[in-house]
């Protein structure tokens, strides 16, 4: 003979609320993990662009003007570059009025 446990209500209500918050734990997850990647590309294709037109001022002013820049101060004031500060760190070497400088970007860590 066999005999049957009588469910009550709370059972099913218990396994509803871990089933729910399990849910949302993925969801939320999953959510946060997409933030961050689509944050670092974006991150990746900001730091693309500002080499890009950093690159493009440096040729612009040469072909303008005879020389390279002797420094980023030169091409914010006279080409237009402008950059977050705060996000990115710009080097920028000048190795003669006669040779391409060296620049090098570094995206700062977000604290």
């Amino acid at each position: 003979m066999l005999i049957k446990k009588k469910r009550d209500g709370k059972s099913h209500t218990v396994r509803n609320v871990i089933l729910s918050v399990g849910s949302f734990a993925v969801v939320f997850g999953c959510f946060l993990f997409g933030f961050g990647w689509i944050s670092g590309r974006s991150d990746s294709e900001q730091e693309e662009i500002l080499r890009k037109a950093i690159q493009n001022g440096i040729t612009e002013c040469y072909a303008l003007e005879g020389f390279y820049p002797e420094n980023l101060e030169y091409l914010e004031e006279n080409y237009g570059i402008s950059y977050n500060k705060d996000r990115f760190f710009v080097g920028y070497q000048p190795r003669g009025q006669n040779l391409m400088p060296d620049v090098t970007i570094i995206v700062k860590s977000a604290s």
